[in-house]
């Protein structure tokens, strides 16, 4: 779902910026070739492909590492944002866990390049990529279908 929303950023920060309109899958190549959570030195280029907005006719624009950055860093910032919601709330006897362990970043847009650094500056607290992010959610589930009686107590019922 956050990897939806890098890539919505993406493309309205180019219709905006540029009157370029693209599509999901142009908008997820470019966060993939040269997104990044923090600006890149040396900054690197794109050739984003779409149809101008206000011709309506095909266009090509090269952009930039930079502006990649400026277009994702708010939904980042949102989403580090409920990691500090949850840090605020949790109670002191995990916190301790968490120092010790580090924040382990699952799903696609823990690979988001710089993320992981991004976060750890912002809560103080050390990250890092799981391995393999993408199958993290299908193993745990796995696991947790595996040992449901184990699981019964913790879930709540609606």
């Amino acid at each position: 779902m956050a990897g939806n929303k890098l890539d919505e950023s993406i493309a309205n920060f180019l219709r905006r910026k540029h009157n370029l309109i693209i599509g999901d899958q142009t908008a997820e190549d470019i966060k993939i070739k040269i997104g990044s959570a923090m600006p890149l030195h040396p900054i690197e280029k794109f050739e984003a492909k779409g149809r101008d907005s206000v011709v309506g006719l095909p266009r090509v624009i090269e952009i930039t590492s930079a502006d990649v950055y400026e277009a994702i860093r708010g939904t980042l910032l949102q989403i580090i944002a409920v990691v500090k919601g949850v840090l605020e709330e949790t109670p002191p006897e995990l916190i301790s866990d968490i120092i010790d362990k580090g924040i382990v970043m699952s799903g696609g847009t823990a690979l988001t390049r710089n993320f992981d650094q991004l976060m750890t500056a912002e809560t103080g607290v050390p990250c890092h990529v799981a391995d393999e992010p993408l199958l993290c959610v299908v193993r745990g589930t796995g696991i947790a279908m595996e040992n449901i009686d184990l699981y019964k107590k913790s879930i709540t019922k609606r």
